[in-house]
C-alpha cells in the first residue's frame, strides 16, 4: 500500500512581521502597567477601542489572552480553578480559563515573551455586551479584584435592520463613557483625536476585508485557519497605523499568490465555510486534516467580525455605534441566514461546517434549525461539529475526524470531483 503523502501548512512570509508586532504590543503593555504610564484600559474585542486610544490609553484585550490559553492548551489546566470559585463549566471558557490562569499565577505570555510574568493590571475595564453577557461578568471579576472601575455598553439583541433608534441608543452610551474616562486618564476628550482613531480603524478594516476576500480566488491563497492567526492586528491594534502597515504588507503577498495560482490547499477540490468559534486547541490538527482532504476552509463568520464598514471619521461616535450594532452575533436569524447566503455565493462554497461551541451559545448558530433551513432553501449541505472554543473536554478528535471525512466524501460525490 502506498504511503500517504505528507502535507504541510504553507507559511505566509508576513507572519514573521506579525509575531514581532504582537511582541511589541505585549511588551508595551507590560511596561506601562509596571510604570503606571500610559494608562492601561482593558477592552472587550468589539468594544470602543477607538475611544480609548483617542484618550491616550494603551488597550489590552482579554479575549485575545483567552484565545492564547486555548491555542496553547493551557486552558485545560486553568479552567478548574475558576470552577472552584463558583464559575460554572457551562459558561464561556475564555472567561473560566482566563480567571483560572490568573488564580494560578500563570499566563502563556510568559512562555512567549521573556520577562513578562503576568497580564497587565488595568486602570479601567471597558466592555460591550455585543458578544455576550459573560464579557461584563469577566471584567467585573477583575474590577473587584483590583478595585478598578468597570464601565461599558449594553447592546441590543436579535437585531434585524439597524435603525437610527438603535444607533442613537448605543451612541448615547458611548458618550456617557467620556466623563469617567476623562477622570481616569486625566485629560479632556478631543473629538479630533477620536476622528483620527476611527479613520485608522476604518482603513484597517477595509484592508482586512481585502485580505479575506482574496479567498474568493480559485484556488484560495489562504484558509480560515490562516485568518485566525493574521486577524490579530485587526483585533488588538485597530485604531493604530501599525495595524494598517501590517495589512499593507500581507495583502500584496496574498495577491501574488492569486496571480501565480499558489493554493493554500494543494489540489483544492472542495471549498467550505466555518460558522462559529474556532476550536483553538485543535487549529493545527484541523488545518492538517482539511489539507489531507484537499478541502479549503475559505471563509468564516468569525474572521469577518472585525470588518467595520460603517465607521466614518466625520461622524465618529454614531458610526462606532452603528458598526458595533451591525455585528453578526447580535443580529436576527433572518439577517444571519441572508448574510450566510451572500457568503456562500461570494466564496463559491460547497458546504458549511457549523461549530456547536458548548460554552459559547451566543456564537453558535446550529441550535435553532438554521442548518436545516439553509439546506432546504439553498441546497447547501452542512455538518455540525460538537466542541468548544477552549474546553477540549467538549470535543472528540475521533468523532470530528469521522464526521469531516464523511462530509468531504459526500460533497466530492455531490460536486463531481475525485476523492
Amino acid at each position: 500500500m502506498a504511503e500517504a503523502k505528507k502535507v504541510e501548512i504553507k507559511k505566509i512570509v508576513a507572519a514573521k512581521t506579525m509575531r514581532k508586532l504582537m511582541a511589541d504590543h505585549f511588551y508595551e503593555l507590560d511596561q506601562a502597567a509596571k510604570e503606571g504610564h500610559p494608562k492601561v484600559a482593558w477592552c472587550t474585542s468589539v468594544g470602543p477601542a477607538e475611544l480609548l486610544r483617542a484618550m491616550g490609553f494603551l488597550v489590552y484585550f482579554p479575549e485575545n489572552h483567552g484565545a492564547m490559553l486555548g491555542a496553547t492548551r493551557m486552558a485545560a489546566e486553568t479552567i478548574p480553578s475558576a470552577n472552584a470559585i463558583g464559575y460554572s463549566p457551562e459558561i464561556c471558557s475564555y472567561l473560566t480559563s482566563d480567571i483560572g490562569a490568573f488564580l494560578q499565577g500563570r499566563t502563556p505570555l510568559s512562555d512567549a515573551y521573556e520577562g513578562i510574568n503576568t497580564i497587565p493590571e488595568p486602570d479601567v475595564l471597558v466592555y460591550n455586551t455585543n458578544q455576550c453577557r459573560e464579557v461584563q461578568d469577566w471584567l467585573a471579576w477583575y474590577g473587584r479584584h483590583w478595585s478598578k472601575p468597570v464601565i461599558g455598553i449594553e447592546c441590543y439583541r436579535g437585531v434585524g435592520e439597524v435603525t437610527d433608534v438603535h444607533v442613537a441608543g448605543i451612541a448615547g452610551q458611548i458618550k456617557a463613557l467620556i466623563r469617567p474616562l476623562e477622570e481616569i486618564c486625566g485629560q479632556r476628550f478631543d473629538i479630533d483625536r477620536l476622528r483620527e482613531a476611527v479613520r485608522l480603524s476604518r482603513q484597517c478594516s477595509d484592508l482586512w476585508k481585502e485580505v479575506l476576500e482574496t479567498a474568493t480566488a480559485k484556488p484560495s491563497p489562504l484558509t480560515f485557519f490562516d485568518s485566525t492567526i493574521h486577524m490579530a492586528p485587526a483585533v488588538v491594534m485597530r485604531g493604530t497605523q501599525t495595524a494598517i502597515d501590517y495589512y499593507q504588507e500581507l495583502l500584496p503577498e496574498l495577491k501574488a499568490r492569486v496571480s501565480d495560482g499558489v493554493a493554500a490547499v494543494e489540489g483544492e477540490r472542495l471549498r467550505l465555510y466555518w460558522e462559529g468559534m474556532p476550536i483553538w486547541g485543535r487549529l493545527r490538527d484541523l488545518a492538517t486534516l482539511f489539507l489531507e482532504l484537499r478541502t479549503c476552509m475559505v471563509a468564516s463568520t468569525y474572521a469577518n467580525s472585525w470588518i467595520f464598514t460603517a465607521l466614518e471619521p466625520d461622524d465618529p461616535i454614531r458610526s462606532m455605534a452603528r458598526a458595533y450594532t451591525e455585528l453578526f452575533i447580535v443580529r436576527s436569524d433572518p439577517y444571519k441566514e441572508k448574510y450566510l447566503e451572500e457568503m456562500i455565493n461570494t466564496f463559491g462554497v460547497d458546504g458549511i461546517v457549523f461549530h456547536d461551541s458548548k460554552t459559547c451559545p451566543h456564537n453558535t448558530n446550529s441550535r435553532y434549525g438554521m442548518p436545516q433551513r439553509l439546506q432546504e432553501r439553498l441546497g447547501i449541505p452542512s455538518i455540525t461539529i460538537a466542541g468548544d472554543l477552549n474546553d477540549l473536554r467538549c470535543y472528540s478528535d475521533e468523532q470530528a475526524k469521522t464526521q469531516i471525512e464523511a462530509f468531504a466524501e459526500q460533497l466530492a460525490g455531490r460536486v463531481g470531483v475525485s476523492s
